[in-house]
């Protein structure tokens, strides 16, 4: 188990895989107030209640996991959950496909500690590299993944249904 230290205060940060569909509406439902938080200023609220429930809903992640090569695990700290990691494996690469954490927990270093789950689990599984994709106007979000490695290799904009669009920049690293 990770322990970090932070104002005095020992907390206790763990990653675990989703393992049942429990956790799977557990997800979900934090997914659903992540989204509604951090998108708003980006995205409207109605795109962002279409993308939640046709991306990040429980039916949705049930559906990746069981047919979509998808894995989900969920971050606690202190054992409340303040987070979650989506990855589908694909045939030469990882997709990196969400990573979300509540607004009170940013800024601690758990999303690098996220990462590096990611990439244990890159590596445990034989790939070399990893990739994701970025709305292209959440520009804090493109900055941590430029620090960390990651470059742009491409951009898209992917009809979504609905009259919605993802407007985004594909991000590679190379492990």
């Amino acid at each position: 188990m990770n322990r970090k230290c932070r104002e005095g205060t020992a907390t206790m940060i763990e990653i675990m895989e989703c393992i049942n569909n429990a956790m799977l509406e557990e997800t979900a439902a934090l997914a659903a107030e992540i989204w509604h938080e951090y998108f708003s200023s980006l995205l409207t609220p109605d795109q962002i209640d279409y993308m939640v429930e046709k991306f990040q809903s429980s039916e949705a992640m049930k559906r990746q996991v069981e047919t979509e090569q998808y894995g989900y695990w969920q971050v606690r700290q202190d054992g409340t959950l303040i987070g979650y990691i989506g990855l589908q494996f694909q045939k030469d690469r990882l997709f990196l496909s969400k990573l979300y954490l509540r607004q009170e927990s940013r800024g601690q270093g758990i999303a690098s500690r996220m990462l590096e789950k990611v990439y244990d689990t890159a590596r445990e599984f034989g790939y070399d590299r990893l990739w994701l994709t970025c709305n292209k106007h959440n520009r804090h979000s493109l900055d941590v993944y430029a620090a960390k490695g990651f470059v742009c290799i491409g951009e898209d904009v992917t009809d979504i249904g609905q009259g919605y669009v993802m407007d985004d920049y594909f991000l590679e690293k190379t492990l």
